[in-house]
């Protein structure tokens, strides 16, 4: 490709990318990572039973499974590299299996607990996508009131509490005593002539959390530089809290803006933010020189706690107030399968403004689309588990417009930490985005579209 040679970033970007998919995978909050071509598997899983448990081993290796209709069971496990069938025997606990292979199709997994002739309920695949519905937060509406309205005098007229509010917008989040109560008054509001729009407030689940490698990692060595003009390239970061500590890593971030997360990280093990931060100056290194001096920071927006998700409210406000504290580069490593109308209104609004944005698609291979990334104004970033190969686990909605490593190394406390899916790689493409608009080398309107050449999805 003509455009990679003339950056010089084409060898670079490689070769990072096959150093950190060779890192090997990363602890999430819950997943199943199955390659296919190695018959090995990684795991994490607390709280899947059997069935969701099946639904996504179907989804990955394509095989036919039946279960004993009525089996329950809940087995808590995780590991790393195991063959197949001993990551089965560890997922499955007292359950029995057999994989018999077919001439011509998909191998069958059948799992019971007698016999093999009682696993008769087809588990499919597709199931999953039905889970993967818009999860609304039952007992709560965001109300966008018109100019001149009071949101006292609203919440006082339906029984509601106020949690959460953004003025400028005239957007409030409002809680009521339960679900019922809540969906009798969206349909009030939705003739009520104080209100503007009504939406719901949508959850976002926790973010995967950095596994120890038990080595000793690299230091970053890219130097901090003042801009001449004073103006820094900030590039918001809408997460968990970053820990400052680290080193090198303290001199590139900004003072965090109050946001909806009070959260305290342990200095004992690295946050989902602090490892995004540290990939984000990494990729940035890449382009520019790891040695070289940057202008590049990172302003961390604290959304969400270590294992607590957030909700659609929370990351719009973090968007508008990264927004109007100067970040042009937004790094949105989550993902929801709520289409929330009032958030892709402020990322739109943004993206008029020059904000450019980059999602992760996140980590079910269902082809159930997640926001933002499936919003024209950002840019979905897709995992590769390999060099021109799509991570088996990455979802499968087709929203993807550019694709990075699935894996990244990061340094905490002197020791390598490792984190894999979508989240990654999503931080990855936004330190590119942030070292090609430092080298003068693209515009801030050229960046998307740079980063769909220079990284694009596999067909």
């Amino acid at each position: 490709m003509i455009w990679i040679r003339q950056l010089g970033l084409g060898r670079a970007l490689f070769t990072l990318a096959l150093a950190l998919v060779c890192a090997g995978p990363a602890r999430a909050a819950e997943y199943l990572r199955w390659d296919k071509e190695r018959h090995r598997v990684d795991a994490s899983v607390q709280t899947w039973e059997v069935t969701p448990l099946l639904q996504r081993i179907a989804a990955t290796t394509k095989w036919q499974v039946y279960l004993q209709p009525g089996t329950k069971q809940q087995v808590p496990t995780r590991f790393r590299d195991l063959a197949e069938g001993e990551a089965l025997r560890r997922l499955l606990g007292d359950l029995n299996f057999v994989i018999v292979p077919q001439s011509n199709a998909p191998a069958r997994l059948y799992v019971f607990r007698t016999a093999r002739e009682d696993a008769t309920e087809l588990i499919r695949a597709a199931e999953l996508e039905a889970q993967a519905k818009a999860k609304r937060i039952e007992d709560e509406l965001v109300v966008k009131l018109k100019a001149g309205e009071k949101i006292e005098d609203v919440a006082g007229r339906y029984g509601a509490k106020v949690t959460g509010q953004l003025d400028e917008l005239g957007l409030y989040r409002l809680k009521f005593t339960d679900a019922d109560s809540a969906s009798k008054a969206r349909e009030s509001l939705l003739k009520d002539s104080s209100a503007a729009s009504v939406d719901y407030n949508y959850s976002i689940p926790p973010p995967e959390s950095p596994d120890a490698t038990g080595a000793t990692g690299p230091r970053l060595s890219l130097q901090p530089k003042a801009p001449a003009d004073g103006k820094y390239i900030v590039v918001g970061l809408i997460d968990t809290a970053v820990q400052p500590q680290q080193g090198r890593l303290a001199d590139f971030l900004l003072d965090p803006l109050s946001a909806s997360s009070n959260a305290k990280p342990s200095a004992d093990q690295p946050t989902h933010g602090t490892a995004m931060a540290e990939t984000i100056l990494n990729a940035l290194s890449q382009v520019i020189g790891k040695d070289a001096a940057s202008t590049v920071r990172i302003l961390p927006v604290p959304v969400m706690g270590g294992t607590e998700g957030a909700s659609t409210f929370d990351v719009g406000v973090g968007v508008y107030d990264a927004i109007n504290a100067g970040a042009k580069i937004i790094n949105l490593s989550l993902s929801g399968t709520g289409d929330s109308s009032f958030l892709h209104d402020i990322i739109k609004s943004g993206y008029d403004q020059g904000v450019r944005f980059f999602a992760a698609p996140g980590n079910d291979p269902v082809t159930t689309p997640t926001y933002p990334a499936a919003w024209p104004e950002t840019t979905a970033v897709t995992a590769l588990s390999a060099p021109g190969q799509v991570a088996d686990y990455a979802n499968r909605s087709g929203i993807a417009t550019a694709a990075a490593p699935g894996t990244a190394m990061i340094t905490f406390n002197d020791q390598a930490y490792i984190v894999t899916g979508t989240s990654a790689s999503t931080a990855f493409a936004t330190g590119v985005a942030a070292g090609l608009l430092d080298a003068k080398k693209v515009t801030l309107n050229q960046i998307g579209a740079a980063i769909q050449k220079l990284m694009p999805v596999p067909k």
